[in-house]
């Protein structure tokens, strides 16, 4: 028996652990004390970690599909197989037949970090699919508009903030989003401790919302025009204050003028909430010596979802709160570029090209994916024809699954990168497993870059890769070379492509480190065991905080890196303004075009009508979407896919706890269980995300024995955020009925 340390991989809080080995099997799991980020937190799910990655419904081996049934087969068998149908398929239909789904666990893992990018370059079709139109697709048009880069999201400095304002996010049991913070909750009790104010807005009495000093219940969907308002009373009573940030920001006029017409008076209806406690909110924000502005899934999956990302950002810039200490500020990972002396950037554009049927426009080169099963069931040139889905389950988590179900039994052919034999991946012609996260490296590239705390680290694998296993990144680099037309080439040569177009940049780059130096010597100096790890040095080295090979001794580099595997810590968030910005002008631009002329849509939200039930989601400590239901650790308790409606709606529909009822919307109709409860504002029910395990065929015993009801089933797809794609999971209308 010994020990070893492991970064979290089931939620973006990125905990550190110390995992207990017998043999080579995860017996347990616990916090690691000395991890230099999380410091010893763990929740339910890092401590389910044994559990999850000794699971028996996780394949071991690749599945063919043989007269019409999927089959085990060697490794060599399944690149065969999609050697000899993928590459014909794409030169006869062209790239555009060809659609790639990537799924929420992608950032996950250090292989979905390197190897996705380079599959769709290889691939060359602009059908993109990914998790993102599902959840954060506003936060990185509304990053794009406003700084330049899509990529470029601040994050509350939470151990330093005096005053958080907190909407559609319940970090207490989602652990965070676009934020990545170990121990969210401590962090938000230390707030409190420290006499700071904490405001909460959302329609339910979350776990969070209960530890605030204010909870405003406002009704679903209108987050854009609660923020509005806010930002309304800011200008007209004067409390607008930019700050250091004044210089680098235009259009706060025009921004003073497009908010106008919002005044509490005028929103109240529409959110169901009190005029003078808008006006309370917004004098509190002003007032705080500092303060953050932070919205996530519940503010981003409704209607108006880009509007609201855009008025977060909009509320920090004009109390002075982007870029400075206790405010908002932008993350710098180890693995980001190196900074450089502000200039103009070629800035962001929406709606580069457009899908095929419905013509929605892209948004950060991706597709609705609401949008995936009319492009690949309606006939026409560049029908999708093929699918590649890299740990992507859409049939549970994206609208009308039903439809997307049955489309993908009318492909040509299918892949799926997959551990389990889910809704979606039985639909594949070749399903291709990666193997548990203890028999994998690890290391944060998304999440490092949207920390509340600068800090590196990285974890080898845990336990040796079994024999009849490949590797994560073995199985993408594969993936990779079949698409390109290479199949049976070394793996490695993947990775040897990527350092040698890096370094050949790199070395011509004035500004950088290696300037003037030789690729191939830079190369041959590069440490680590694997072609993803030696590719990881080089991004170390390259980095803000890089030894740049030599230049700077006691710089980054993975031997450093490897020398402290609890990490290292890089320090407190800074001000990174304007160096960061990529925007045409090179200052923020606060009211950009696609934002001001989709707000008269925004104004007509003050007339809708209040009187319908609306359905929203919820986040449960215990799960992740769909991906997590199979494990036995994580069942039972609140993890219930329950409906949950208020006793005044519940006493009115004639609706009784345990009972069922049928809930009708848009896309159909699914019947669940009744939880009668009184944190939920009268008006709305809520269901839980990611559930409905019920279909047949998959090998997901856990979760088919509480399956549960998928809610999306109620959306046919058609409501959606229109400047990010972005479906409408959140703050939409249904019928309720009671069954006998």
């Amino acid at each position: 028996m010994h020990t070893a340390p492991r970064i979290c991989p089931l939620c973006e809080a990125t905990c550190g652990l110390t995992l207990t080995i017998e043999g080579s099997r995860v017996t347990g799991a616990r916090g690691d004390r000395d991890d230099v980020f999380s410091k010893g937190f763990i929740c339910p799910k890092g401590a389910s970690f044994a559990e999850l990655d000794s699971d028996p419904d996780r394949l071991r081996v690749p599945l063919v599909r043989k007269d019409g049934e999927l089959r085990e087969v060697g490794w060599d068998e399944a690149f065969d197989v999609i050697a000899v149908r993928l590459r014909p398929l794409i030169e006869e239909h062209g790239p555009q037949s060809v659609g790639v789904v990537l799924g929420n666990p992608n950032v996950h893992t250090m292989a979905g970090g390197l190897y996705p990018s380079l599959l769709l370059g290889a691939v060359g079709t602009r059908n993109i699919f990914t998790a993102s139109t599902l959840d954060q697709m506003p936060k990185h048009v509304s990053s794009g508009l406003l700084f330049g880069d899509a990529l470029a999201i601040p994050v509350p400095d939470l151990d330093r903030t005096d005053h958080l304002l907190l909407l559609g996010a319940n970090p207490l049991e989602s652990n965070g989003s676009l934020c990545t913070a170990p121990d969210f909750p401590g962090k938000l009790k230390a707030l409190r401790a420290r006499g700071g104010t904490l405001t909460v807005v959302d329609p339910r009495r979350t776990r969070t919302a209960k530890l605030a000093d204010r909870h405003i219940a406002i009704r679903p969907g209108t987050d854009a025009l609660f923020l509005a308002a806010v930002a309304q009373v800011l200008f007209e009573e004067k409390l607008t204050d930019l700050g250091p940030l004044a210089d680098h920001v235009q259009d706060v006029a025009e921004v003073h003028e497009a908010v106008r017409d919002f005044t509490p008076e005028a929103v109240a209806a529409a959110c169901g909430v009190d005029a003078d406690g808008i006006r309370t909110t917004a004098r509190e924000l002003a007032a705080a010596p500092t303060g953050a502005v932070y919205g996530r899934i519940g503010s981003c999956t409704v209607e108006y979802g880009t509007l609201a990302s855009w008025l977060v950002d909009v509320l920090n810039v004009l109390t002075g709160n982007l870029d400075r200490p206790g405010g908002a500020l932008f993350p710098l990972a180890a693995t980001d570029r190196a900074p450089r002396p502000a200039a103009p950037g070629r800035g962001f554009t929406l709606g580069r090209w457009a899908s095929r049927v419905s013509g929605h426009p892209e948004a950060k080169g991706e597709l609705p994916l609401a949008a995936l099963a009319e492009e690949i069931g309606t006939p026409g040139e560049n029908r999708i024809r093929t699918v590649i889905a890299l740990a992507a389950n859409p049939v549970l988590s994206a609208p009308d699954g039903d439809r997307l179900d049955r489309a993908l039994d009318g492909l040509d052919f299918m892949i799926s990168v997959d551990p389990y034999l889910n809704e979606t991946s039985l639909h594949a012609d070749v399903v291709l497993p990666p193997p548990p996260p203890a028999q994998s490296a690890h290391f944060d590239f998304a999440f490092n870059a949207l920390a509340v705390h600068n800090q590196v680290r990285f974890t080898p694998a845990a336990v040796p890769l079994e024999r009849d296993r490949l590797d994560e990144s073995e199985i993408l680099a594969r993936l990779i070379l079949a698409v390109c037309g290479d199949h049976g080439a070394e793996p490695s040569t993947v990775d040897a492509l990527v350092v040698d177009r890096t370094l050949t940049k790199a070395v011509a780059d004035p500004l950088s480190p290696v300037h003037g130096g030789d690729p191939r010597e830079l190369a041959s100096r590069l440490t680590g065991r694997t072609g993803p790890e030696r590719r990881l040095d080089l991004m170390l080295r390259l980095g803000p905080y890089g030894d740049g090979f030599g230049a700077v001794p006691d710089g980054l580099s993975l031997a450093r890196l490897l020398e402290h595997p609890h990490g290292i810590d890089l320090g407190p968030l800074r001000p990174r303004v304007p160096e960061l910005l990529k925007t045409r002008s090179g200052r923020i631009e606060l009211l950009p075009a696609p934002i001001a002329a989709d707000l008269p849509r925004l104004r007509g939200a003050l007339a809708a009508r209040t009187d319908t039930l609306v359905l929203v989601g919820r986040r449960h400590l215990r799960s992740n979407n769909s991906w997590m239901h199979n494990i036995q650790a994580l069942s039972g308790g609140s993890n219930r896919c329950t409906l949950q409606i208020h006793p005044t709606d519940a006493a009115r529909l004639g609706l009784e706890d345990g009972k069922s009822a049928r809930i009708t919307a848009d896309g159909g109709a699914i019947e669940a269980p009744v939880e009668i409860t009184d944190t939920i504002r009268a008006g709305v029910v809520s269901l839980p995300h990611g559930w409905g395990h019920s279909r047949p065929g998959t090998r997901m015993s856990v979760a088919g024995r509480a399956p549960g009801v998928n809610v999306n089933q109620l959306l046919d797809g058609s409501r959606l955020d229109p400047l990010s794609g972005t479906a409408v999971l959140n703050g939409f209308p249904v019928e309720l009925r009671a069954l006998l």
